[in-house]
């Protein structure tokens, strides 16, 4: 299968690092401009000459713009050219104790990972169904369905994208645009380096096998029994994303490594 973006201009929130990065340069090794976002000028002009680097001749835009408020997005919406593809990447977590997690924090997760999908999804759907094509994706988590007792806010952002996702395609039924979820499970992104490099500086083990245990000891349902790549998670997202996927929509994808134990 040979997925062809050429002509489509994609744009991928939060993709200066992470799965949101690896998700831009799959689009962009598929022929599609990418718009690459992030909260500050530099990360953004530092994630556009990487890629660049990585995709040589790919045709990319920066757009710097935090999307927990509705002044950040309306801020990106006027940077961008038409968008044919929306991936909304941005999202936040982290530990914190149900009882601890104050109505700051419940908003603060909620505007970042909901609303910032509700904005964008709102206003540049119509034109992607005016030209009757277009692709929606939504990053969700295993933790939507699979919710972390030390996350519940995290859990119910990412339950709330699935909701979502399933009702704007409905909404949408007949366009031409397809929406859809993409669940990762536990991935070797920037986050998750970032929460277990004193593990690795203090075993001296590699990235992969602290990845691999903590995948054991805290997702032992795992099926391939380690952490995905962010390359595998794009993977799903540049299929989901082409001409090829326009029998899928209204669908949750996971990408979980078979944490979530059922079978549909």
């Amino acid at each position: 299968m040979k997925i062809d973006l050429k002509g489509k201009t994609a744009l991928v929130t939060a993709s200066t690092g992470g799965i949101g990065f690896a998700i831009a340069k799959g689009l962009a090794e598929s022929g599609a401009a990418v718009v690459i976002n992030g909260r500050s000028e530099g990360s953004v002009a530092k994630a556009r000459e990487k890629l660049a680097a990585l995709v040589p001749g790919a045709t990319l835009h920066g757009a710097a713009a935090d999307l927990a408020s509705d002044a950040g997005v309306d801020a990106l919406l006027k940077q961008l050219p038409a968008i044919d593809i929306l991936i909304n990447n941005a999202g936040i977590y982290g530990p914190s104790d149900f009882f601890e997690t104050d109505d700051a924090t419940w908003e603060r997760y909620w505007q970042t990972n909901v609303m910032s999908g509700i904005r964008l999804s709102r206003a540049l759907t119509p034109a992607m169904a005016k030209q009757s094509w277009g692709r929606v994706v939504f990053i969700s988590s295993e933790s939507a369905r699979n919710i972390p007792a030390d996350m519940v806010h995290y859990g119910v952002t990412k339950t709330a994208q699935l909701s979502l996702s399933r009702g704007l395609a409905k909404r949408l039924a007949g366009t031409g645009v397809t929406v859809n979820a993409v669940l990762p499970g536990p991935t070797l992104s920037d986050g998750f380096a970032d929460m277990t490099k004193d593990e690795v500086a203090r075993t001296g083990k590699s990235q992969e096998e602290v990845a691999a245990e903590f995948v054991m000891a805290h997702r032992p349902s795992s099926i391939i029994q380690r952490a995905a790549t962010v390359e595998e998670v794009a993977n799903m997202v540049v299929y989901v994303s082409s001409v090829q996927a326009s029998a899928t929509s209204g669908a949750a994808l996971r990408v979980d490594g078979g944490v979530v134990d059922d079978i549909v």
